[in-house]
């Protein structure tokens, strides 16, 4: 993904002033540090597409130098959510599991199916990755699920294995299976299906570089924007405007 920021930064005009792989290697003609601790250069916005273990050292750079960012990692744990939060009291930050406005799109058609249909069916969330992606289920699949669980009875569950369970479905969980394999960049199908119909909305990611786009729109975006935690919801809502 870093290689993908930088090649759609280049087409866009937009300056890359450094970039961070604590395993090395510089094949480019700007600065490469193995720590964001050591990068010197001023720059509008940090874009993270790394891992969630960074958080913390994302979040001392970030109050050391009060450069917006953008985190596009996953997985992240519940303390590192409260650590985002934490910093989005004095910063800037965008946070999204996926930076294609495509998913998003996705999200609110669900949303809308979901209440069409007057909340009378079952929703279940098939996604694919390629077979090095570290964590099940993913976060975009998670985020389609938290969008669509906002307007379920409280209570709604996750449920991402069912081999140990013996019971009829309850009405209150959204399944999630994760498949692995090859080389798939990203593919969500959400079924939602009721007595006699399944209505089935899909994405598929044909290209990586998508993700860099969307990634490139949310640092102009939030390097505009007072503290405050933000999302595509509020940078699409924001362009629909």
């Amino acid at each position: 993904m870093g290689r993908e920021v930088i090649a759609a930064a280049k087409a866009k005009e937009i300056e890359v002033v450094a970039a961070v792989d604590r395993f090395g290697g510089n094949d480019f003609d700007i600065p490469f540090y193995n720590s964001i601790e050591d990068v010197k250069e001023s720059a509008d916005a940090v874009i993270d597409f790394t891992n969630h273990t960074a958080l913390p050292e994302i979040c001392a750079f970030v109050r050391r130098t009060g450069i917006a960012c953008v985190i596009a990692s996953t997985g992240h744990t519940e303390s590192e959510l409260a650590m985002m939060k934490s910093l989005s009291e004095e910063h800037p930050v965008f946070f999204s599991r996926n930076m294609s406005l495509g998913i998003n799109v996705l999200i609110d058609l669900c949303r809308s199916a979901y209440n069409a249909l007057g909340g009378d069916c079952d929703i279940e969330i098939i996604e694919k990755h390629h077979r090095n992606k570290l964590d099940a289920p993913s976060g975009t699949a998670l985020m389609i699920a938290e969008g669509v669980a906002e307007l379920m009875p409280e209570g709604t569950e996750f449920v991402t294995e069912r081999a140990s369970r013996h019971a009829i479905r309850p009405d209150n969980e959204i399944g999630i299976s994760s498949i692995r394999c090859g080389g798939i960049f990203g593919e969500h199908e959400v079924l939602l299906s009721r007595n006699g119909e399944t209505l089935s909305i899909k994405h598929v990611a044909e290209s990586r570089a998508l993700f860099a786009d969307g990634a490139l729109k949310a640092a102009e975006y939030i390097s505009k924007k007072d503290k405050g935690l933000y999302s595509m919801k509020e940078l699409i809502a924001e362009k629909v405007r």
